[in-house]
C-alpha cells in the first residue's frame, strides 16, 4: 500500500482537521481556555439570552418547563443522615428525620419567607428561581447572610445575585488567580468572590454602588460557606457557567425574525387590497388623474368615480344587481399569501433549538397534533432523563446547600436531637457534617400519559420487589411519611362508616392508529 493512502486510511476519522479540503479549508476555530472563550463575552451571553427569554414565546416556555418539571409547586426535603457513619441506630435517625423534615417544611414555606435575605420568595421560590437563572445565565449565584434580628427563628438566609454583578472590581482584566470576579488558589479553589454592588444599569438611576465592589469571602474560617456558587462545568479550570441557550441564539434570532416578516407581509397584503398598474412615468399618471404630482389628484380621481357610481347605482337586470366600473378601470383582487409552506422551516428551526434545550419538540413548541401515545411517551421519557440530569446538577445542589447551612445553625442552637455521646462541635468533625446532611430532594412529579397503565406498573414493581414506596410516591410528587400518616389517619376515621366498596375493572387497551410508512415498509 502506498504511504499516502495508508496514512489517509489510518486517519480518516480526522478528516474535519484537514487544511486542503475546500469545506475546511477556511474553518479556524481557536484553541482557548475555558475562561478566555466564555469570561470575555459572558456579559454579554447573559443579556442576549434574557432579552429573548423575556421577548420570545417559545423560550419563555423553556424556561417554564424547567421550573415546572423539576421544582414544581413544592420542593420536599427528604432528610436521610447516614447513621452508621455516625455510629447512631435507626431510633436516632427516625426521630431526626421527623424533627428536622418538619422544622424545615415549616421555615421553607412559611409566608414570612425566612430563607429570602429580600424576605420576598419562600424556599420553593428560591429554587425555581435559580432554575430558571440556570436556564438562561448557565449559574446561580446566592450570597449567605446572617440576619439576627428580633423575631426571626433563625440568622441563615440567602440573597440571590444576578449574575453580571460577579465580575472584577473596576472592570479590570483578568489575570491568573483572577477570573470574572472569583479569586482562585494555585489549583482552582475559590478564595474570594468580587460583587458589584449594583447593577452595571443602576449608575442611570444615581445609584453610585453600580461603581462600588465589595469583597466576599469563599468561606469563613471555620469553613462555613459565604458564597453559593453552581454551575455546570463542561471544561476543565473553568471559572464561570455559560447556558445552553448561547449554543441556539443565532437560531432564536433568526426564529423571531422569521415570524416577525410573516407576520408583517400578512398584515401587508390584507391593507392592499387593490392597485393602480400603468407602464407611465409619474408625473403623466398624474395629470391624467386630474392634477399634478404633489396635488391631491389622486382625491380628484376618487369624487369623480363616486359621482358616476352614484350615477349608475341601482341598475338591475331581473332583480340580479349589475356592477358598473368607471372607464378605465380594471378590478383586481389581492389574494393574500399562502403561508403554509414556509411552516417546515420554522418547523426546523425549532427542532434544532430544542434538541439543544434538553426538550422534545412537542414540549417546546406545544404541538402535540403529529403525536401518538407512544411517541409521546418516549419524548416525555427523554426530556425527563435531561430534567433529572438537571435537577441534580441545579436545583438539588442549591437546594442542598441551603439546607446544610440552616441544618448547621439549628444543631448549633440545640433545635434537633443528636446521636448518644455527641455534642454540637461534633457537626465539624471528619465527615460528620455530609453524615448528618445527606438527604434527598421531591420535586415535579413525573407525569402520566395513561394513569392506569403507569399505576399497574408501579403496583408490578412493589410487588416485585423492584422499588419502595418511598420512590413510587416521590414519583408522584409526595412524601412517603406523610402519605402512610394520612392514610392511617382516614383508616381510623373510617371505622364504622358504611362507604360503598369500589373494584378496579381491567380496562381495555388504547388502540393507536397504525402509522402507513410502517406498514408499507413492512
Amino acid at each position: 500500500m502506498p504511504g499516502g493512502e495508508r496514512h489517509s486510511a489510518l486517519v480518516g476519522g480526522m478528516d474535519g482537521a484537514e487544511r486542503l479540503q475546500r469545506e475546511t479549508t477556511f474553518w479556524h476555530a481557536p484553541s482557548q481556555s475555558a475562561d478566555v472563550a466564555i469570561n470575555a463575552n459572558k456579559e454579554q451571553f447573559d443579556a442576549k439570552g434574557l432579552a429573548i427569554a423575556a421577548t420570545d414565546g417559545y423560550v419563555g416556555g423553556a424556561v417554564d418547563v424547567n421550573k415546572d418539571s423539576i421544582v414544581g409547586s413544592q420542593y420536599l426535603l427528604n432528610a436521610r443522615p447516614n447513621w452508621r457513619a455516625l455510629g447512631a441506630d435507626e431510633g436516632w435517625a427516625e426521630e431526626f428525620q421527623q424533627v428536622v423534615e418538619g422544622r424545615f417544611a415549616l421555615a421553607a414555606e412559611s409566608v414570612e419567607n425566612w430563607f429570602d435575605a429580600a424576605r420576598k420568595l419562600t424556599f420553593t421560590g428560591k429554587i425555581r428561581l435559580g432554575t430558571g437563572l440556570s436556564v438562561v445565565t448557565g449559574e446561580i449565584l446566592e450570597q449567605v447572610i446572617w440576619r439576627d434580628t428580633v423575631g426571626r427563628p433563625f440568622a441563615t438566609c440567602f440573597q440571590s445575585i444576578d449574575p453580571s454583578r460577579l465580575c472584577n472590581p473596576n472592570d479590570e482584566s483578568d489575570t491568573a488567580t483572577r477570573r470574572r470576579g472569583v479569586d482562585h488558589d494555585e489549583w482552582g479553589e475559590p478564595q474570594r468572590y468580587w460583587f458589584r454592588r449594583a447593577h452595571r444599569s443602576d449608575g442611570v438611576l444615581q445609584d453610585m454602588r453600580a461603581y462600588e465592589w465589595a469583597q466576599v469571602p469563599a468561606r469563613l474560617s471555620w469553613g462555613r460557606k459565604q458564597v453559593i456558587h453552581i454551575y455546570d462545568q463542561v471544561l476543565p479550570a473553568q471559572s464561570r457557567g455559560v447556558a445552553a441557550l448561547v449554543g441556539v441564539l443565532k437560531e432564536m434570532r433568526m426564529t423571531q425574525k422569521f415570524r416577525d416578516v410573516k407576520l408583517q407581509n400578512a398584515v401587508v397584503q390584507s391593507i392592499y387590497a387593490a392597485a393602480i398598474e400603468s407602464e407611465l412615468p409619474m408625473e403623466t399618471l398624474y395629470e391624467q388623474l386630474g392634477g399634478t404630482q404633489g396635488s391631491d389628484g389622486v382625491q380628484q380621481y376618487l369624487a369623480a368615480m363616486s359621482g358616476y357610481y352614484g350615477e349608475s347605482n341601482g341598475i338591475k337586470l331581473d332583480g340580479v344587481k349589475m356592477p358598473v366600473l368607471f372607464p378605465g378601470t380594471k378590478l383586481k383582487f389581492q389574494p393574500a399569501q399562502d403561508m403554509r409552506g414556509l411552516e417546515g422551516y420554522e418547523q426546523s428551526l425549532l427542532r434544532h433549538i430544542a434538541a439543544r434545550l434538553g426538550l422534545s419538540y412537542e414540549q417546546f413548541s406545544r404541538d402535540y397534533t403529529q403525536t401518538n401515545y407512544s411517541s409521546a411517551r418516549a419524548s416525555m421519557l427523554e426530556t425527563w432523563k435531561f430534567m433529572q440530569g438537571r435537577k441534580k446538577i441545579f436545583a438539588d445542589r442549591l437546594a442542598t446547600e441551603m439546607y446544610v447551612l440552616w441544618l448547621e445553625e439549628q444543631i448549633q442552637r440545640g433545635e434537633v436531637p443528636l446521636p448518644t455521646g455527641m455534642d454540637r462541635f461534633s457537626f465539624y468533625q471528619g465527615l460528620n457534617r455530609e453524615a448528618f446532611s445527606r438527604c434527598t430532594w421531591i420535586g415535579a412529579s413525573r407525569g402520566q400519559i395513561d394513569e392506569y397503565k403507569e399505576t399497574q406498573a408501579a403496583v408490578l414493581r412493589l410487588r416485585a420487589g423492584l422499588s419502595t414506596h418511598e420512590d413510587e410516591i416521590a414519583r408522584l410528587g409526595g412524601d412517603w411519611r406523610e402519605t402512610f400518616a394520612q392514610l392511617k389517619r382516614e383508616q381510623v376515621a373510617r371505622e364504622g362508616l358504611s362507604l360503598p366498596e369500589f373494584e378496579a375493572k381491567q380496562a381495555p387497551a388504547p388502540v393507536e392508529q397504525a402509522d402507513p410508512n410502517l406498514q408499507s415498509q413492512a
